[in-house]
C-alpha cells in the first residue's frame, strides 16, 4: 500500500480530486486531498500574507501530524511549485513526486515567471484590477479546457480567489527535492501552457506522461488519471 497526497492547484480545494480517490482507494492505498491555507473551505483564513511557503507548511504538517512516509505526493498547476518546496524539507517522506500539468521550479523561481508572458500579464492585470492587489480571481474554465456543461456547474461554484503571494514567493531550494524521483503528466488538449515544463521536465530526465485531456484532468479524465498515477506509483 501506497499513501497518495493529491494538492491542488490556484483556486481550488482538495474537493477537486473526488472523481479520482475512487480508484487509488479500491487499489487499496491511502489518500489525501488538503485544501491548502486560503482557498475554498479554507477561505475564511485568507489574507495578503499567504504565500507559497504557507502551502509548503500545510503540506508538511499534514505529513507529521499523520506520520506519513512513502507518500507519492502529487501536484496539479501552480501545486508544482509547492511539490518541490514539500519534497526540499522532507525528502525522506516522500517516495515520489508527481507534476501534473505544473510547474517544474527551481530555486528562485515565482510561479508568475514560469509562466508565458502573456499569460503572466493577464494575472498582473486581473490582481492590480478586481484582485485588489493581492488576489488572482478565477479564470475562466473553458480557457482551461473545460467544456462538460455538467463539469462547468460542478466546477465553477466551487471555484475561490487565489493569494497573489504564492505567485510571486520565489522557491528556497537546500537540495533536497533532488533526492526523490519525479515524473511528469502533461495535459494535451488545450492551449498547452505548461509544455515548457513538461520539456523541461525530460531535460532533467524525468518520465513524461501525456493525458489527451484538459487542464483540468482530475475533473475532465478522472479514471485515465487515476490509472497512469498508478502505473507511475508501481513503476
Amino acid at each position: 500500500m501506497s499513501t497518495f497526497i493529491l494538492v491542488h492547484g490556484a483556486w481550488h480545494g482538495g474537493w477537486a480530486w473526488r472523481r479520482v480517490i475512487p480508484s487509488l482507494l479500491q487499489a487499496g492505498h491511502e489518500v489525501h486531498t488538503p485544501t491548502l491555507t486560503g482557498v475554498s473551505d479554507r477561505a475564511h483564513l485568507l489574507n495578503p500574507s499567504v504565500g507559497l511557503s504557507t502551502h509548503v507548511q500545510d503540506v508538511v504538517a499534514l505529513m507529521e501530524a499523520h506520520d506519513l512516509r512513502e507518500v507519492v505526493l502529487v501536484g496539479h498547476s501552480y501545486a508544482g511549485q509547492v511539490v518541490t518546496g514539500v519534497a526540499d524539507r522532507v525528502p525522506d517522506r516522500l517516495a515520489k513526486r508527481v507534476y501534473l500539468d505544473a510547474f517544474v521550479g527551481g530555486d528562485g523561481d515565482a510561479a508568475i515567471d514560469l509562466l508565458p508572458e502573456t499569460v503572466a500579464g493577464h494575472y498582473r492585470e486581473s490582481v492590480a484590477g478586481p484582485g485588489f492587489g493581492w488576489l488572482i480571481p478565477v479564470r475562466s474554465l473553458t480557457v482551461l479546457g473545460v467544456t462538460e456543461e455538467a463539469d462547468l456547474e460542478w466546477l465553477g461554484p466551487r471555484l475561490t480567489p487565489h493569494p497573489w503571494l504564492t505567485y510571486t514567493e520565489p522557491l528556497r531550494l537546500g537540495g533536497g527535492s533532488g533526492e526523490v524521483p519525479a515524473a511528469y503528466v502533461e495535459c494535451t488538449d488545450w492551449m498547452r501552457v505548461f509544455q515548457p515544463h513538461a520539456e523541461r521536465a525530460a531535460a532533467l530526465g524525468w518520465p513524461v506522461h501525456h493525458l489527451a485531456t484538459g487542464h483540468e484532468a482530475m475533473v475532465t479524465a478522472p479514471k485515465e488519471l487515476a490509472e497512469l498515477l498508478l502505473a507511475i506509483n508501481a513503476s
